[in-house]
């Protein structure tokens, strides 16, 4: 059969690489293209679009970017009419996504999502185009499901990606590095948009500073070359930036500082307590405040419907909180023993839904027999 997939992001290549294993398991004569990265290439997917090129974050960068955004579209279009695929398999990625999603289902193909856009905290009635155009919903979160109820909208859970894949990677990595194991790391996850790390990470690392006994160790952003970074760092002495190893790092790290998205969720499944990290351009931050009405912007809040980890946003994103924050999550046990206690139960919530991808992947074959 012939897939198409479309992962506009980081995280979206890596649960794309993850669900292309399971569908070659199932169909041994899988013909696939993808717009994704290097890891959905590793696992036999033909590369049409790296997500490096697609990403643009916030109101006002969509709209300075919205050309190329209406090119890439046209091209994708185009590309899937070239290939004539079984099945598009869309992931996340929700402001290009649910556009192919679309035109795809009104030229006759079959439309299956990977990953649910989140409807939940805004633009609630982008239900109603999911449900006419996508035809399989397939969603990560627990909450997701019923939430889908509520519009008379049934899809499928099954269980969120990053289980697995983290579960695995402390499989095959129990020991620890020798060139890290007697330093107190403090992990350093700024984001993989450029315009999000020139916002956020010299307020981060200000904070190195005042913790001069520890070391803080930035996880680059992929396809971000090294020189980007020398001018944010070259005033700190306790701070190092490492390449495609961000678990190797959330293995030795004994707090983390750490951007909103899919890399809140990892810390926690790693059990290093966290600071949640967000700044947004001014204009698109009250945007979105006006138009988002979840309690929180982090996934391990959001899943457990409490904060277990603090936020620090916009305005409050300063220097002088986070460092108030770092050194409670450092040195009060019973804030540390508190973070773990959730964390083990966030863990146990999202183990329910089994192997994701190996769930997502049979779904997907079985509709196309």
């Amino acid at each position: 059969m012939k897939y198409y997939i479309i992962a506009g992001e980081a995280s979206g290549d890596l649960h794309g690489s993850n669900l292309i294993h399971e569908i070659n398991k199932l169909d041994g004569a899988a013909n696939i293209h993808c717009w994704g990265g290097d890891l959905m290439a590793n696992k036999g997917a033909t590369v049409v679009k790296h997500y490096r090129d697609l990403a643009f974050m916030g109101f006002i960068e969509v709209v300075k970017n919205l050309s190329t955004i209406v090119k890439n579209i046209a091209f994708c279009k185009k590309d899937i009419t070239a290939f004539q695929p079984d099945v598009l398999i869309l992931i996340d990625y929700p402001g290009f996504n649910l556009r192919i999603a679309k035109w795809a289902a009104e030229k006759g193909y079959k439309v299956v999502y990977y990953i649910s856009p989140q409807v939940w905290a805004w633009k609630e009635n982008r239900v109603k185009s999911i449900k006419k155009y996508v035809d399989q919903m397939l969603v990560i979160l627990p909450f997701e499901k019923a939430f889908y109820q509520k519009w008379n909208y049934d899809v499928a859970y099954v269980g969120h990606p990053l289980v697995e894949v983290i579960d695995a990677y402390k499989r095959m990595h129990p020991t620890k590095n020798e060139a890290w194991k007697d330093k107190r790391i403090i992990s350093v996850l700024p984001g993989s948009r450029k315009q999000e790390i020139l916002t956020k990470l010299p307020i981060m690392l200000e904070v190195a500073k005042q913790f001069p006994t520890y070391h803080f160790v930035v996880a680059k952003a992929p396809g971000v070359a090294e020189e980007f970074y020398h001018p944010l760092m070259a005033a700190y002495q306790n701070v190092e930036t490492v390449s495609n190893r961000t678990y190797e790092l959330l293995m030795h790290a004994k707090a983390a500082l750490v951007t909103s998205g899919t890399a809140t969720l990892e810390t926690a499944l790693f059990g290093v307590p966290e600071i949640i990290c967000y700044k947004g351009s001014a204009i698109s931050y009250q945007i979105a405040k006006r138009l988002i009405t979840i309690k929180f912007i982090g996934l391990v809040n959001l899943i457990m419907d409490k904060a277990v980890v603090k936020e620090l946003i916009q305005d409050e994103l300063t220097a002088e909180n986070i460092a108030q924050e770092l050194d409670l999550i450092l040195h009060d046990e019973n804030k540390k023993a508190a973070i773990q206690k959730d964390y083990q139960a966030l863990h146990e919530m999202l183990q329910l839904g089994g192997n994701a991808s190996a769930n997502a992947a049979a779904i997907i074959c079985k509709n196309l027999r």
